[in-house]
């Protein structure tokens, strides 16, 4: 069922069959890789749930601060977990398995035949609908498309030392103004694609076999979503809460990368962003807007 492409030390693309859609099909689904996310797992779990989201695939990556206790109470079976505590490698060459990777590989070929859209995210992202009521409407106008690339909108540390009371969305309301900058990688997408055509799975790339659409349905070759006329943020905005407060940061630096990468190059990438997220910072609103039109206060 898979195969394997490999850059020099990881494998981080696998093609796979897509698997065969099932007779009533429908809603959009979430995949989440996590690990030790107690604190903002709630939130996170609630707002999707708000915004018209199906259900939740949870992968935990040896979680052991309660995260999947956070997440049960915060909303019981509207999520499903898996265990997801591994690292694996190609035993002929070495070459580790991108662990994040290997679960959206899984979630498509195992539960992607139920739903018409699927999107693969962290618990530091968030799908916020930016006219429509909930995500189902927002998406209605992309029929036709079956793979949407939506570009990050990164939020910084806000001024925060310590983690605040409340939550993400209420306190962490400032991020970089430009979502298409190359600046020290802060350009990225995640993606919602119909599960049925996924053919081959990256983090951030997903191939369905005709390029990807922006979310006002407008068609591009992956490689040029990344030229500025690709920006579109018109139905649904993906905030990227990249370091929430400085000790959060610390934190989410200690716990290394998705893939094993030398400390010290970990915390230079890391760092380089953050300092270009918070260079020249704007307010944005949008989530709390959001939680405004659905007669929501806090989550």
């Amino acid at each position: 069922m898979f195969g394997f492409l490999s850059r020099s030390r990881s494998i981080t693309r696998i093609g796979l069959t897509p698997p065969v859609p099932l007779p009533g099909r429908d809603g959009l689904a979430l995949v989440l890789i996590v690990r030790n996310e107690a604190r903002h797992i709630g939130e996170w779990a609630r707002f999707h749930r708000l915004a018209g989201v199906r259900h939740i695939h949870v992968y935990d990556n040896g979680s052991t601060d309660g995260t999947l206790t956070a997440l049960q109470d915060a909303v019981d079976d509207f999520a499903s977990t898996i265990p997801w505590d591994q690292k694996l490698r190609d035993d002929r060459r070495g070459l580790e398995i991108h662990n994040q990777v290997l679960a959206y590989a899984h979630a498509v070929r195992n539960f992607g035949a139920r739903y018409r859209w699927m999107s693969f995210l962290d618990v530091d992202e968030f799908l916020v609908p930016k006219r429509a009521e909930n995500l189902p409407e927002a998406l209605a106008h992309l029929e036709g498309c079956r793979n949407i690339s939506l570009p990050w909108h990164m939020f910084g540390r806000a001024g925060y030392i310590e983690p605040p009371q409340g939550g993400v969305l209420s306190n962490y309301t400032r991020r970089n103004p430009d979502p298409m900058s190359d600046t020290k990688g802060l350009r990225n997408f995640k993606m919602i694609v119909d599960p049925c055509h996924v053919t081959a799975i990256k983090v951030h790339e997903i191939e369905t076999g005709d390029g990807t659409c922006n979310d006002r349905g407008a068609r591009f070759s992956h490689a040029s979503r990344v030229r500025p006329g690709f920006y579109s943020a018109d139905h649904i905005q993906l905030n990227h809460y990249y370091t929430r407060s400085d000790a959060e940061l610390k934190a989410k630096i200690a716990r290394g990368p998705n893939l094993t990468t030398p400390d010290a190059d970990h915390l230079r990438r890391v760092m380089r962003k953050v300092a270009a997220i918070e260079a020249g910072e704007i307010e944005d609103r949008t989530a709390l807007d959001y939680l405004r039109r659905r007669g929501v206060d806090a989550l």
